[in-house]
């Protein structure tokens, strides 16, 4: 009677030594993020972290996830790997801080079609970096590898965020004011949304060449997304600040009504700003209607900031100290029964 030979992970796809020399990689990296609450080191089956209670009066977590979405076709397609961890990381932490709290840990997941250690470490550099600009630990992750249900050199990326933030500080709708003016920060681009849209515009357009634009696409479409994190709560260490918006999937006018309260309305000068050249590049190329560029594209805010008036200049002078393009761009007023709740004006 003759035996079939036995199978191994190896044989269906799986390495675990690849696995193991892509923890011994990252290693360096991930430490580097480690804040004084971080303990253990990487590898263990849990992240942990010492939460100090003692240092709030009535402290709140604040939790989100999020992935980059198809923003890391592009990455495959020009072999970068080192910024969508980046990407990634604000995605989440510039959620976290919207009700005013400071990211504390995060944690993220990476599938791939086939684990080549070298561009899992590549990724997950990217997230450390993020982290590090965000101020958060990266305190644990996971790679799996996915033979047969991706590609080869296909990979997908997950992140998991933690922050606290004082009960009576959370910022959002409840504290919105008539005459509370809209700060906006400055995107570096098109951050992480939108790229669905954007495939389909630029199809197999060679990536390496600028068709147009001032640098070549493939850099443009991979410009990492900007984490205010850090800005956001040293504006509201410095000033009273009413809410933040995260400007993501849906721009100004579907996500400025996240954060008013009923009765009220925002205007929107979109005169105050000139668009970043991808946008306009987009627009004509697609050719994607105007509304529709508003809808899916963040067209140049990536933040918004509700301030009240006698303290909008010394908000922008002290974005403008930390390195961050910041500008007045409308205002919160009484909303009207036919109005609607957004209205950009100047387009």
């Amino acid at each position: 009677m003759t035996h079939p030979e036995p199978v191994s992970y190896a044989d269906a796809g799986v390495d675990l030594d690849a696995a193991d020399r892509s923890v011994e990689l990252i290693g360096d990296a991930v430490r580097r993020t480690y804040r004084p609450e971080v303990l253990g080191s990487i590898g263990g089956f849990g992240g942990l972290f010492a939460f100090d209670p003692t240092r709030y009066r009535q402290p709140v977590l604040v939790s989100g996830t999020d992935g980059v979405g198809t923003k890391v076709d592009f990455a495959r397609r020009m072999d970068r790997l080192d910024t969508v961890g980046i990407d990634l990381v604000a995605m989440v932490v510039d959620d976290l801080v919207v009700p005013g709290a400071e990211p504390l840990f995060f944690n993220d997941y990476v599938s791939v079609g086939r684990l080549v250690p070298e561009r899992v470490a590549a990724l997950v550099r990217g997230i450390a970096e993020g982290c590090t600009r965000a101020g958060c630990a990266l305190v644990g992750g996971e790679t799996a590898e996915h033979p047969g249900l991706l590609g080869e050199d296909e990979f997908d990326l997950a992140g998991f965020g933690v922050g606290v933030v004082e009960r009576d500080e959370i910022l959002g709708p409840d504290r919105v004011r008539p005459g509370d003016l809209l700060l906006a920060m400055a995107s570096s681009g098109l951050h992480s949304n939108g790229y669905s849209l954007v495939r389909r515009i630029v199809g197999q357009l060679d990536l390496a060449e600028p068709h147009g634009l001032s640098r070549p696409l493939g850099e443009e479409l991979l410009e990492p997304t900007r984490i205010y994190a850090a800005d956001c709560l040293a504006l509201k260490d410095a000033v009273e600040v009413h809410a933040f918006c995260h400007v993501t999937g849906g721009g100004l006018p579907g996500n400025l009504p996240r954060i008013l309260p009923p009765g009220l309305s925002a205007t929107v000068d979109t005169s105050t700003w000139t668009r970043p050249e991808i946008f306009p590049w987009l627009a004509e190329h697609g050719p994607v209607r105007t509304d529709e560029m508003w809808r899916a594209f963040n067209c140049g805010v990536g933040m918004v900031a509700v301030v009240p008036p006698d303290v909008a200049d010394a908000a922008v002078t002290l974005l403008a100290d930390r390195g961050l393009d910041a500008w007045i761009f409308g205002g919160i007023q009484d909303a009207t029964p036919d109005e609607d709740t957004i209205r950009l004006t100047g387009i």
